[in-house]
């Protein structure tokens, strides 16, 4: 039995804050650090993790009130953030589920989102419809890379981490996996992650 887990930002979806940050500061370093020390990886992980997006906004503005605007964005422009699908990744998914009907391959999704806006994002990218076993972060209160979040897949889906590969745009998540015996493949793009599959004996 094979298991690909796929990651959905900047796997399936492409989720550039870039876009809102450079247009709204004019200038992408500046957008790129405020994105670095402002609304930070661990502030944007409480999110993930399910607590409410506008406490954790208030509680940042209150801490950056010169930013009072600019996090304030996160939230009302985050749908500006999903660009869309990752190019190429809807046909190698789509023959992947084709290639299940004749194969002991099975499909799932775990990633880092909060429950405030994934249902909104499943509905408008039809990439994400495909995939119908999958964990969310914001459901669970855990967050990638913390392994506990891996395992709620695993034992809710009845997996065996070694029959896993787990695929990512993060190196850290990916490590993560493997840590706990999956194969994992850091994401680079739609036909390189083909060419890793076919290492890894999947043959599209």
């Amino acid at each position: 039995m094979k298991n690909v887990i796929f990651d959905f930002g900047n796997v399936l979806v492409q989720w550039r804050p870039d876009r809102v940050y450079g247009e709204y500061f004019g200038n992408e370093a500046r957008a790129w650090w405020f994105f670095r020390h402002v609304i930070d990886l661990d502030w944007r992980q409480r999110i993930d993790a399910g607590e409410s997006q506008d406490k954790c906004i208030a509680e940042l503005q209150a801490k950056h009130p010169e930013y009072k605007e600019a996090i304030a964005l996160y939230r009302d422009r985050w749908r500006e953030m999903l660009v869309g699908e990752v190019p190429g990744m809807r046909n190698l998914l789509q023959e992947l589920i084709n290639l299940s009907t004749y194969q002991p391959i099975n499909i799932f999704g775990l990633t880092n989102w909060s429950m405030e806006t994934f249902p909104v994002a499943r509905e408008h990218f039809g990439i994400l419809q495909l995939i119908d076993r999958y964990v969310v972060s914001g459901a669970e209160g855990l967050v990638k890379p913390d392994p506990r979040l891996f395992r709620v897949l695993l034992d809710r889906y009845g997996l065996k981490a070694e029959e896993c590969t787990f695929v990512d745009d993060n190196p850290d998540n990916v490590a993560a996996a493997r840590a706990l015996g999956m194969e994992g493949i850091v994401f680079h793009g739609a036909e390189a992650l083909r060419k890793e599959l076919r290492i890894k004996n999947i043959e599209l």
